[in-house]
């Protein structure tokens, strides 16, 4: 801890706004105060909440709006007062900030991706403090991320970090709920086994974001198993967090780093469809990191276009992998258990290719 260089912050809505709506001054200034500090010996990358939650009081909405379209209109009245407070309360130490919107089309497709990646590194070169936040002005359920604890152990992968820090309103994982007298805080997690057991609660108290500490820990296996360490704690320390001082939850590496686009597709993407493969096709998907061919699908479900995210099933319909796919979906059913050659004679030399090719497909199930 004490030693990484590069660390994404993600701090929620709680923790920078008041329960009834509308950005807390003096909390945002409180974290600031701690980045700032850090800044000059480390790269902080901030992924933070709040820009719903900003947006309530100035609308005269009480709570947060369980229709998507209020949800869009409170995120871009929100995200500019939380950009503003940002903006001022960092000009305090002289640092700009940059302001980066993700939406998951943005980081499962290719060129998207790193153009994301290539953003966030040339502010940091610049001595800017990236702070990222999902779309929410223009995210639909088909794809937004769900919640920033998620979005923040993917931007985590994205920038090579070598710490993950998650803030919350609470300490750290405890072994029960923490306001239940003989709970006690769980100092370490090194792997799945040391969470079970342990009854991990679904929502925050405040009501004014979506996460809460299941959230967390599912951001802190992601990151964990994509080779970056974890530090799960309260936004009251986040200063010892970014100094490497115990605190809170630490969760090890459990993997390694892993091709970066191929995190994104697995954990941010949602399937527009399914192709279900034949027994060969699984083997060649699954077992030989072989791309998929047309002779192997056996079926096809839902609408897309090329290029979007679909599920590969088993005969079963178990979901074994995820992939980008070259076809429409009107394209494929002519494809069906026939070889690219056939197709190429038949229908031209375009048709000659994978369906899904293997730098575009993660294995979810082995």
């Amino acid at each position: 801890m004490a030693g990484a260089r590069r660390i994404v912050v993600k701090v929620g809505s709680s923790s920078l706004t008041t329960a009834g709506g509308g950005l807390d001054a003096d909390r945002v200034d409180a974290l600031v105060d701690t980045l700032a500090k850090t800044t000059g010996e480390k790269e902080v990358v901030l992924v933070s909440s709040g820009a719903i939650a900003a947006g309530l009081a100035p609308l005269g909405l009480d709570r947060r709006p369980r229709d998507l379209a209020r949800q869009q209109a409170a995120a871009s009245v929100g995200q500019g007062l939380l950009v503003a407070r940002y903006t001022a309360s960092f000009a305090r130490y002289g640092r700009r900030v940059g302001q980066v919107l993700l939406t998951t089309d943005d980081t499962s497709r290719r060129a998207h991706y790193r153009n994301a990646r290539r953003t966030l590194d040339q502010l940091l070169a610049m001595g800017a403090v990236p702070v990222v936040n999902e779309n929410d002005t223009v995210a639909t359920d088909e794809i937004r991320f769900g919640d920033n604890d998620r979005l923040a152990a993917l931007v985590a992968h994205l920038v090579r970090a070598d710490l993950l820090v998650l803030l919350s309103d609470v300490d750290g994982l405890y072994d029960g709920d923490p306001s239940t007298p003989g709970t006690s805080r769980v100092a370490e997690v090194t792997g799945p086994k040391d969470l079970e057991g342990i009854s991990i609660g679904s929502a925050g108290k405040a009501g004014v974001g979506t996460g809460g500490m299941v959230t967390k820990v599912d951001a802190a296996r992601i990151a964990a198993a994509a080779g970056i360490p974890v530090v799960l704690t309260a936004a009251s320390r986040a200063a010892d967090a970014l100094a490497g001082r115990p605190t809170g939850t630490f969760f090890h590496r459990t993997g390694r780093r892993s091709a970066d686009r191929l995190l994104w597709l697995a954990h941010a993407s949602a399937p527009q469809g399914a192709l279900t493969l034949d027994d060969g096709a699984v083997r060649a998907v699954v077992d030989g990191n072989g791309s998929l061919l047309p002779a192997g699908i056996a079926g096809v479900e839902g609408e897309f276009s090329a290029g979007d995210p679909v599920e590969l099933r088993d005969s079963a319909g178990r979901a074994v992998a995820r992939g980008l796919v070259a076809f429409d979906a009107g394209e494929i059913p002519q494809l069906l258990g026939r070889s690219t050659r056939d197709l190429a004679r038949e229908l031209g030399p375009e048709y000659e290719r994978e369906v899904v090719h293997r730098d575009d497909l993660v294995v979810l199930r082995r």
